[in-house]
């Protein structure tokens, strides 16, 4: 890797000083991702800011209207948390799938959302939840910060902070995962609020997106046999050594009908 300055932080506010003084710094979160590019000479920073040491972006608690999860709390954080399987168990679920134990150990939830895999599963569970982003100077509505490949709202110098998850009345993940890396070849969130539904799909596409033809017609009817009379546009979606974007069509419809069948 190149040559760069490393810094390991203790407060919120170094952190926002240090992105404003370095001309091409890097947050370090879990490193699952950013570590591997830099070993690969892919990325170039002139300095690396660690935010392991920064209390202020760990740990969830329950909160009026659902579960409030610091950026850097774990993905076994989450999925070990009695208050996140009390208050949303689809999305403690969600966290206990990502990856392997060493990859849960050390990925995070900000880390996850900030680079924005277009088969990671948290977005998924941001966009059906409903869930706003906090970050170090406003809110982001999750519909808003995802907006294509590995690219969010957010600006230089901005990092996310927390996340607020909207508890559902009903909610469950799926997805079919890669053997070998356990990202997502498509999966699918489904969520009920009252007669509201959103359904979230990620690993199939360029980004995650909200399939809203599935939305209006479970809002509707909400049984799994409504999901046969659509059809999802392959041409949007992904095609790979891993799967042909017909195959990830078909097996989006799939994955949320057994969802709705779970809910």
């Amino acid at each position: 890797m190149y040559a760069f300055d490393y810094h390991r932080p203790a407060s919120l506010a170094e952190v926002a000083r240090l992105l404003a003084s370095r001309e091409d710094a890097k947050l370090l979160a879990g490193g699952q991702t950013l570590l591997p590019t830099l070993r690969q000479r892919l990325a170039q920073p002139t300095d690396l800011v660690d935010l392991a040491q920064v209390d202020e972006l760990r740990g969830l608690r329950a909160v009026d209207d659902g579960l409030l999860v610091g950026a850097m709390t774990t993905h076994h954080t989450v999925s070990a948390s009695p208050v996140a399987r009390r208050v949303i168990p689809a999305l403690a679920e969600l966290a206990g799938g990502i990856g392997d134990p060493q990859v849960r150990n050390r990925g995070t939830l900000g880390g996850s959302i900030a680079n924005n895999d277009p088969a990671a599963d948290y977005p998924a569970a941001l966009l059906a939840l409903g869930a706003t982003v906090r970050t170090n100077k406003r809110a982001i509505r999750a519909d808003a910060f995802f907006t294509g490949l590995f690219e969010t709202a957010l600006d230089p110098g901005e990092l996310v902070t927390a996340v607020q998850f909207t508890r559902p009345d009903r909610a469950r993940y799926l997805k079919l995962r890669s053997q070998a890396s356990r990202y997502a070849t498509a999966g699918v969130f489904v969520a009920t609020f009252g007669t509201a539904v959103r359904v979230a799909v990620t690993g199939a596409g360029a980004c995650v997106f909200r399939w809203t033809d599935a939305e209006r017609a479970l809002a509707a009817d909400f049984r799994p046999d409504v999901i046969d009379g659509l059809t999802l546009d392959p041409g949007d979606l992904n095609g790979d050594i891993h799967a042909s974007a017909e195959y990830r069509a078909h097996l989006v419809k799939v994955l949320v009908r057994r969802a709705v069948n779970q809910c």
